[in-house]
């Protein structure tokens, strides 16, 4: 186990070299130039050409990812162009909201894959009904999901509130959270949902789990004590991939519900060319992933030594 540990750490480490490595590529091949960008497209050649230099811009390739890995690392993202202030800053506001978001969601994809799973697997009534409706509806894209929402739970029914974060109380925040949160969370539902029903399944067809049965064992007692722990693994691994997922899914639904977190700052940030906030975002949505992806492995490895 430590051994597997220290490989994961060591390929962790690897893999966020290489994601700084193509954001700062991305950097330089993307068009415009970053120092115009910072001053405005009235400044003149003189004055372009001190911010390139101030910025380090006429460095050599190597001595500017060596000081942008360095910065990173501080977490030190220079200036926004847009709103004139420490990147780090607007991060440090946007990304409680993105987080808020993005665990409220994960919440609410367990639930429906345990529900999808759970019904599938031991055939209860109504269970193709539910397994349909959550089919036809992960197919939608989040933004049309969204859009639809807004329409029937805020215009028609005036159940929810459409937009915004919510300033109100806790009862406020919760209203304002429900249909964000379960737009994003349907698509990672159904994936986490397939995964834990063939765990399920293969394990309820067991041998240890039919002699369990004919000991006289019911369902509750079977299903805690011989099917959940064997079947939960390889659906660990997808929740942690799809938790990564909800990451970048929040650019959408964040811009569709004016949800003030990462996702709406990246597209406010995009159109401006503002190419400290996009190396930002990038970076941390990227690092997050990763590291999710990380503990997905580890969680997994420990419910499954055989697997380290």
């Amino acid at each position: 186990m430590l051994r597997f540990l220290l490989r994961r750490t060591g390929s962790l480490i690897v893999v966020l070299l290489v994601l700084s490595a193509v954001v700062f590529l991305l950097q330089q091949v993307s068009p415009g130039d970053p120092a115009r960008a910072a001053l405005g497209a009235n400044a003149s050649r003189a004055a372009v050409a001190a911010e390139r230099h101030r910025l380090g811009l006429d460095d050599p390739l190597a001595v500017q990812f060596l000081r942008f890995l360095g910065h990173a690392v501080r977490g030190d993202f220079g200036t926004s162009y847009r709103t004139h202030r420490p990147v780090a800053t607007d991060l440090a506001s946007a990304f409680p909201a993105t987080l808020e978001l993005v665990l409220a969601a994960f919440v609410v994809a367990l639930l429906l894959a345990a529900l999808f799973a759970a019904s599938s697997a031991l055939s209860w009534p109504f269970a193709g009904i539910g397994r349909g409706v959550l089919l036809v509806v992960a197919t939608a894209p989040p933004f049309l999901l969204a859009l639809v929402g807004i329409v029937v739970f805020y215009a028609r029914l005036d159940w929810l509130p459409g937009s915004g974060r919510g300033e109100g109380g806790p009862g406020s925040e919760l209203a304002h959270l429900v249909l964000p949160a379960t737009v994003l969370a349907i698509a990672p539902a159904l994936a986490i949902g397939r995964i834990l029903r063939a765990g399920l399944e293969a394990t309820l067809a067991a041998d240890h789990v039919r002699t369990a049965r004919s000991k006289g064992l019911g369902q509750a007692a079977v299903l805690g004590r011989h099917v959940v722990r064997n079947a939960i693994g390889p659906s660990l691994a997808m929740s942690g991939l799809q938790l990564g997922f909800l990451f970048a899914g929040t650019v959408v639904v964040e811009q569709v519900f004016s949800w003030p977190g990462m996702g709406n700052y990246l597209a406010s940030s995009i159109p401006t060319s503002d190419y400290p906030a996009i190396a930002a975002v990038t970076l941390v949505l990227g690092a997050v992933y990763v590291v999710v992806n990380t503990l997905a492995d580890v969680l997994q490895t420990a419910a499954d030594p055989r697997l380290a």
